[in-house]
């Protein structure tokens, strides 16, 4: 252990590096293991070994303070803590066990087959306007469509839920303009959500409804069913609306990668995963420290109980430690240990929800678009707590 701690004049969550977030995570993994934010005050790695040891080891980095920057056991949070991210075991695991036989692919078979209706439909629209905002037509159509009927949603009243999505996302920040902006823009959001997770909300066939199935049994309370039929409406549709967004975005410039993938669609779901981890869409996650804890092996640095530490996912994406020519995306690498989902008892629930609409979205586009091409400057999305592009003008030439 090293007394010396290595501090950076660096803030993740300024405009400009927003903007362009990947010199800052290059500044954040290469100045070493573990280094210390001084705009904010906590710890962060950018360095794959360290974060995934850190998502292993959840009885020393405990999810209970929150993921974002506050500490919501001192009341520092804006909504209910969480029963999944908020929550480490024995508290996390019956909820999480109820998510894993919700989702379990069996379970959801039925899926599949109305998600890639939805995609036909969605990709032929695309194709027949010629040119789009593939973060819009594609990206954000799809998944607003498939996900709230797949949860079991009512019609009403679903144009607050990217709003409620962004409240929760840039909450995780700092109190800055952007998540002034999404409180501001929530209106009556908090107030749509609290109505859409009763029961009596929600259609009887969906997710939602399974979830609720197991409070009928005993395995979770009502209040833990609503909550985690919140977590789907917070944390499920944004994450996947901007990975969709980002693979269109670098298969289009990538006019070789498109061509193996039009011939082959099969390679969606590789496209998908590569893009993942190259535009890690929730780039960020936070755990605190439960007892001292040294990071970054022999002569590493001390960490203290209570103290924070953001894990920076994009930067651990592309650490050359772990990947070859980590800033190149290339569909054909070999993704497995990308940290976009997490990992251990936390991974995320619902990758296997967005897996299903990235194969369905983007293997119908793949049989339908000969040449997909740019039609335009991409522009990223600002954002606290996620990553990706808010406009992707493409155009689409049919096969």
């Amino acid at each position: 252990m090293t007394d010396t701690v290595v501090e950076l004049d660096v803030d993740p969550f300024a405009l400009d590096v927003l903007a362009d977030p990947v010199p800052a995570d290059t500044a954040i993994r290469e100045a070493a293991p573990l280094v210390r934010l001084s705009a904010h005050g906590v710890w962060a790695t950018g360095r794959h070994a360290e974060v995934a040891a850190v998502f292993r080891d959840w009885e020393t980095w405990t999810s209970t303070g929150g993921t974002g920057l506050a500490d919501i056991r001192r009341g520092e949070g804006w909504r209910p803590p969480s029963v999944l991210l908020d929550a480490d075991p024995p508290a996390h695991t019956a909820a999480r066990r109820v998510m894993n036989r919700v989702l379990a692919p069996r379970a959801l078979a039925d899926l599949e087959a109305r998600f890639a209706v939805v995609a036909e439909e969605v990709v032929d629209d695309a194709v027949a306007a010629g040119e789009v905002d593939a973060a819009v037509a594609l990206g954000e159509r799809f998944p607003m469509t498939v996900l709230p009927d797949a949860v079991g949603m009512a019609p009403e009243g679903r144009e607050h839920l990217l709003p409620y999505a962004a409240l929760n996302f840039e909450s995780m920040g700092p109190h800055n303009a952007l998540r002034a902006e999404a409180e501001r823009r929530a209106g009556g959001a908090r107030e749509y959500v609290a109505w859409q997770v009763r029961r009596e909300a929600l259609t009887d066939d969906g997710i939602g409804a399974a979830i609720y199935a197991f409070a009928d049994t005993g395995d979770i309370t009502a209040d833990d069913a609503a909550l985690l039929v919140r977590s789907f409406l917070s944390a499920g549709i944004d994450t996947t609306i901007l990975a969709l967004g980002s693979v269109v975005h670098e298969l289009a410039r990538r006019p070789e990668q498109w061509a193996a993938v039009h011939a082959d669609p099969t390679l969606a779901r590789a496209a998908f995963e590569e893009g993942l981890r190259f535009h890690t869409p929730s780039p960020v996650i936070g755990r605190t420290a439960t007892r001292e804890v040294v990071v970054g092996g022999d002569g590493g640095t001390l960490v203290r109980p209570d103290e924070k530490l953001l894990m920076m996912l994009g930067a651990a994406n592309r650490d050359p430690r772990r990947w070859d020519a980590p800033d190149a995306y290339d569909l054909h690498r070999r993704t497995a240990g990308h940290t976009a989902f997490g990992a251990g008892v936390h991974n995320c629930v619902g990758q296997v929800i967005a897996r299903m609409e990235a194969e369905a979205l983007l293997g119908a586009l793949a049989r339908r678009v000969a040449r997909l091409e740019p039609a335009g400057e991409s522009r990223p999305r600002l954002s606290n707590w996620l990553r990706g592009f808010a406009s992707v003008p493409v155009r689409l030439v049919a096969s």
